[in-house]
């Protein structure tokens, strides 16, 4: 009987690091007005330029939502479209997020956060993910992606949400 002595052992599949993006912008309204308008699900299609849909799958307490969003077609006529669940903390001011159905990620982990300062509220998105090996980009190019984006909506949404509570201030009393 002859022994082997060859390292047959296989080398571990190479993972592909995780996506990270944090981004925040202060917006120039209460942070109630903010919390309502950022997680009024059904208005985010007018909320956000990239989503042509939202469909309420399940709301638990208006604390859980489980939903589907769809974007608007790319430029190929695709509609990209997910499942996702969100539950909101309203005492601290956090939302966790994550897709449940994943697609072309591996998975995806969303936080929301809101800080009031002076009168203002910090909004803060921190996404986690990783890209699936058969998707059409990859981590690194998703990340960079999801960034420019991030910034983009969060600024179009800033506008909205000081455009909606500009009346509130105009009507309050001056101190």
């Amino acid at each position: 009987m002859s022994i082997d002595a060859t390292n047959t052992a296989a080398e571990p599949p190479t993972v592909e690091p995780e996506g990270h993006t944090d981004n925040s912008i202060v917006i120039d309204a209460p942070l109630s007005r903010v919390w309502q308008m950022t997680n009024d699900l059904v208005n985010w299609p007018t909320l956000f330029t990239e989503y042509a849909s939202v469909d309420i799958l399940e709301n638990r307490d208006n604390r859980y939502f489980l939903f589907r969003l769809a974007m608007h077609p790319d430029a190929d006529g695709t509609v990209w479209s997910w499942v996702s669940e969100r539950t909101l903390d309203p005492v601290a001011h956090r939302v966790t997020a994550r897709r449940v159905e994943p697609g072309p990620f591996e998975f995806m982990n969303i936080e929301w956060t809101y800080e009031p300062v002076a009168g203002r509220t910090l909004m803060r998105w921190v996404q986690d993910f990783r890209m699936r090996p058969q998707a059409p980009v990859d981590t690194p190019t998703m990340t960079k992606r999801i960034d420019a984006n991030s910034k983009i909506q969060m600024a179009i949404i800033a506008q909205k949400v000081e455009a909606a509570a500009e009346p509130l201030r105009q009507s309050a009393p001056a101190s």
